[in-house]
């Protein structure tokens, strides 16, 4: 079927390829069929809490100066918290990513002397340097402001040492525990809600009046329970990945208990302003409630397109995380592609499956937020989103590529045959 739909048209790819794409496919019949029974029970979800909450026409409209009033930024708010299943949450375009997301959520829960420990290793690369661990970091970063920092080292499986969090935690007494949901650019395993459920009540148990933090970037609609389900404080995520569904422009999110994503109100604006403050260009109301709407569709998408490519450069011989059979926690997947070469080539391949801008050339560079040469393949109609097909590689050995999103499964599947036949030529 993929060899005679694909060869419709002039990208000319090597026969093995193809055959290739078409065993890997039919092999995952199963896989794809339980990939739809989740997508289905969170757009029941959505669909539920859109008829539930009211949603009408005049949701839609924008609002100018102080944006007082402003009744669908205040039915968003109210729809991501039912959604996330938490207390409360606050959405806004005015994140730039979800790093910017992340640091005024951790701003929000610490102040001066407070200790913040991750137990889930190193944070990945741009909130290394938020924290103040690369050599460049800012003045302003969370170790400026006098905010204590430590981490806890994944153990040799790349999963949460439960030991030595449980000695740490007991030692450091911290006032914030900060858990990656996603592997970021390292090895490390992307934690399932069920690991992760583990992983907060054990944390409870050892430290209850910490409070819980969750970096949910990728995660949102990969399962049918979300982590605000969870005893966490606060969590935050970005809408040009996972939950703007490919249609929000921009933002993030931080939702949570009430408490706290009242007082991350007051850090996004200013204290005594908060939540009900912020004016909303006309149009964002739409696409970002229509993109809601849209996300269990397209991270069905995106993670069939993650199996999918698992087993298609698993059979070419690379090694992979997850493997096609692993249960998955997020939309990315990781690639070692040996050498250099290999790696810049499947990212310009990437680059060259992309709808926008895919005739450019991508040749390495420094990039802010990073200490590393990186290479980013992002065809995208929203820049930098993730959701959609694209691919990011420090350009460090091992010379491993992180492969995400894909708003239609088939776009997934020519990357993958684009990319493969640029590394092979």
């Amino acid at each position: 079927m993929i060899k005679q739909i694909i060869n419709n048209y002039n990208w000319n790819f090597d026969n093995t390829l193809l055959e290739n794409a078409q065993k890997v496919y039919d092999s995952l019949e199963k896989d794809f069929k339980r990939i739809d029974e989740i997508y289905y029970s969170n757009q029941f979800k959505v669909i539920s809490a859109m008829q539930s909450l009211g949603l009408s026409e005049h949701h839609f409209i924008g609002s100018t100066g102080y944006g007082y009033g402003d009744s669908g930024r205040e039915f968003f708010d109210e729809l991501l918290a039912k959604v996330l299943g938490t207390e409360s949450a606050i959405a806004r375009h005015q994140w730039v990513s979800g790093t910017h997301t992340i640091f005024s959520g951790l701003a929000t829960l610490l102040n001066p002397k407070d200790t913040l420990v991750s137990i889930t290793g190193r944070p990945y690369d741009t909130l290394a340097k938020i924290i103040g661990l690369s050599e460049d970091a800012p003045e302003n970063c969370l170790i400026s402001k006098g905010i204590n920092y430590k981490e806890v080292p994944l153990n040799n499986s790349g999963r949460p040492d439960l030991n030595n969090i449980e000695k740490q935690l007991q030692k450091l007494k911290p006032s914030v525990v900060f858990i990656q949901k996603s592997r970021g650019y390292s090895s490390r395993k992307t934690l399932t809600y069920y690991e992760l459920s583990k992983l907060v009540d054990f944390v409870r148990k050892v430290t209850p009046n910490s409070k819980i933090f969750l970096d949910n970037c990728y995660g949102e609609f990969v399962e049918t329970s979300e982590p605000g389900e969870l005893d966490i404080d606060l969590m935050a995520g970005s809408f040009i990945k996972n939950p703007g569904g490919g249609l929000a422009p921009c933002g993030g999110y931080l939702a949570g208990k009430r408490e706290s994503v009242e007082k991350a109100s007051f850090e996004l604006t200013a204290p005594g302003l908060g939540r009900d403050m912020g004016a909303t260009p006309e149009g964002y109301h739409r696409l970002f409630i229509q993109g809601l709407y849209l996300a269990p569709s397209t991270v069905c998408s995106a993670a069939k397109g993650a199996i999918f490519s698992s087993a298609f450069f698993q059979n070419l011989g690379y090694e992979v995380s997850p493997t096609p059979k692993e249960n998955r926690g997020d939309i990315i997947q990781e690639i070692n592609l040996n050498t250099k070469e290999n790696l810049i080539s499947f990212v310009k391949g990437i680059q060259k499956a992309g709808v926008v801008d895919s005739h450019i050339e991508l040749e390495p560079d420094q990039m802010p937020g990073y200490d590393h040469p990186v290479i980013m393949a992002a065809g995208t109609f929203v820049q930098g989103g993730s959701l959609e097909l694209s691919a990011d590689a420090p350009v460090r050995p091992p010379y491993k590529a992180y492969l995400q999103g894909g708003l239609t499964f088939p776009h997934v599947i020519l990357g993958n045959l684009i990319a493969a036949q640029k590394i092979i030529t």
